[in-house]
C-alpha cells in the first residue's frame, strides 16, 4: 500500500515539476502571474487529438506538431498581448488580469470546439500496470516520470551552459542591467514563453494519455505547479523539483490518512505555511529590499 502511494506521488510530482518549471521561466523573465499557462497545458492534448484523430498524422509527428503549436501559442500571447501591455509600462496586476482573460477565452474556445465532456487520446486496450516493489505502474506513467527527469536535467544544463540560457538567467536577475549589457530582453522573454509553453504542453499530453482530458483541466494543474514553485523557490530548478516531490508525497499520503477530497486542501495548507514562514521557498534566496 505504501509503495503504491509513493509511486503515485512520483507520477503526480512529474507533472507538477514540468508545469512549475514552465511557469517559473515565464514568471522570472516577464515578472507576472501567467494564468494562461493553464490553458497552454490544456491545449497540448487537444492539439494532439486534432493531429492524430482528425488529420491522421502519425503519433510521433503529432506529438512534435502539438508541442510546436503550443510554443507558437505561448509566443503569440507575448507578441500580441503581454508585450504591448508591458511596453505601455503597465503594472504586473494588469498583465495578470490580461492573462486571466486569455485563459478564460482559450478554455471556452476549447469547450466550444470539443465540448465539455471528457475526451481520450489513449489507444489500445487498457492493461494492468507493471508490478514494481508491490506497486502497479503503467507504461505511460513510467514514460511520464522518465520524460520529466530528462527535461528537468536538460533545462538545468541549458540554463547553466547555453548562451541563451545564461541570457535568460541574466534577464531574470536584473532586466535593466541585462539590457545595458547588450541582451535583448524582449527576445529572451519570447524564448521563455516558447520553452515554458513547450513544457506545459508536454505535461498536458502526458496527463491526458494517463487520465484523459477536459477543457477545465488546466487551472487546477497550474495551481499545483505554482505551489511546487513556491515551496521549492522560483529561482531554483532543484528546489522546484523537490517542491513538486514534497507536494506529491503530501497529497498522496494525505489521501491514505484522511480522504481524497483533501488533496487540494493539503496543497494549499502547505502553500500557506511556506508563505508565512519561508516565502522564498526552501531553496530560494531572500529578496533584499531596496532603500530609496
Amino acid at each position: 500500500m505504501i509503495s503504491q502511494f509513493a509511486v503515485n506521488a512520483f507520477i503526480a510530482s512529474s507533472t507538477y515539476v514540468l508545469l512549475g518549471l514552465g511557469f517559473a521561466l515565464v514568471y522570472r523573465a516577464a515578472r507576472f502571474f501567467h494564468f494562461a499557462h493553464g490553458a497552454v497545458f490544456a491545449s497540448g492534448p487537444y492539439l494532439l487529438l486534432i493531429f492524430v484523430q482528425c488529420a491522421g498524422v502519425s503519433w510521433p509527428a503529432s506529438v512534435v506538431l502539438s508541442v510546436a503549436c503550443v510554443c507558437v501559442l505561448g509566443c503569440a500571447m507575448e507578441v500580441m498581448a503581454y508585450g504591448p501591455i508591458r511596453r505601455a509600462h503597465s503594472s504586473p496586476i494588469v498583465l495578470a488580469l490580461a492573462s486571466l482573460g486569455i485563459y478564460v477565452v482559450l478554455q471556452n474556445v476549447i469547450s466550444l470546439i470539443f465540448g465539455d465532456d471528457t475526451k481520450s487520446i489513449r489507444t489500445g486496450v487498457v492493461r494492468e500496470g507493471i508490478n514494481v516493489l508491490g506497486a502497479r505502474i503503467t507504461p505511460i506513467q513510467i514514460t511520464t516520470i522518465c520524460v520529466s527527469i530528462v527535461l528537468v536535467i536538460g533545462l538545468a544544463l541549458f540554463l547553466r551552459y547555453a548562451k541563451l540560457g545564461r541570457a535568460m538567467r541574466a534577464v531574470a536577475n536584473d532586466p535593466e542591467l541585462a539590457n545595458l549589457s547588450g541582451i535583448d530582453s524582449d527576445r529572451v522573454i519570447l524564448w521563455a514563453f516558447a520553452i515554458g509553453s513547450a513544457l506545459a504542453g508536454i505535461a498536458g499530453i502526458l496527463v491526458a494519455l494517463d487520465v484523459d482530458m477536459t477543457p477545465t483541466m488546466g487551472m487546477n494543474a497550474l495551481m499545483m505547479g505554482v505551489v511546487a514553485v513556491i515551496i521549492g523557490g522560483v529561482s531554483s530548478i532543484p528546489g522546484i523539483a523537490l517542491g513538486a516531490l514534497l507536494l506529491g508525497m503530501a497529497q498522496q499520503f494525505g489521501v491514505w490518512w484522511i480522504s481524497s477530497q483533501w488533496q487540494d486542501a493539503i496543497a494549499f495548507i502547505i502553500l500557506l505555511v511556506f508563505l508565512l514562514f519561508r516565502p522564498q521557498g526552501f531553496m530560494g534566496r531572500k529578496v533584499k529590499k531596496a532603500v530609496v
